[in-house]
């Protein structure tokens, strides 16, 4: 049996760039429990300052995480991103990277959309016929689109 996994990215603003990469990817933020988070400030295993309001909701201040919407029910979701702050900026090249499948549609087309959403093109590249749109997201985050 295999092990799950998720992918974390680290970032400044968690409920910005997850909210940029669920449009992005056309998925969904994943709803938080105010009810939880207020009861685990209330029993003293979080504090205030551990949550914070967003769109008029409690929510975790240091993380957001997002689903494909046909697995927002899910207990275990196949595929999930979360994203985390961190208290440094980035600085270099990620060491791993997600590649965004654009099943047949036009990558000069979706970049000039990523761009008029605060995406950054870097490069283009190839192997042989394929080639592919290295780009980076809001905070800095490289990813390509192929």
């Amino acid at each position: 049996m295999g092990l799950n996994i998720q992918i974390v990215i680290d970032c400044r603003d968690p409920h910005y760039l997850a909210e940029w990469w669920a449009e992005s990817l056309e998925w969904a933020v994943e709803p938080q429990d105010e009810g939880f988070i207020r009861s685990m400030i209330d029993q003293g295993f979080a504090t205030e300052d551990q949550a914070t309001m967003h769109h008029g909701k409690l929510v975790w201040r240091e993380g957001c995480a997002i689903r494909p919407p046909e697995e927002l029910e899910a207990k275990a979701p196949e595929r999930r991103l979360l994203f985390q702050t961190a208290p440094e900026g980035k600085t270099v090249k990620n060491r791993v990277h997600w590649d965004i499948n654009l099943a047949g549609r036009d990558k000069d087309e979706v970049r000039r959309e990523l761009e008029a959403r605060g995406a950054t093109f870097l490069w283009t590249a190839n192997q042989g016929p394929h080639f592919w749109h290295t780009m980076a997201d809001p905070e800095g985050n490289e990813f390509c689109i192929s």
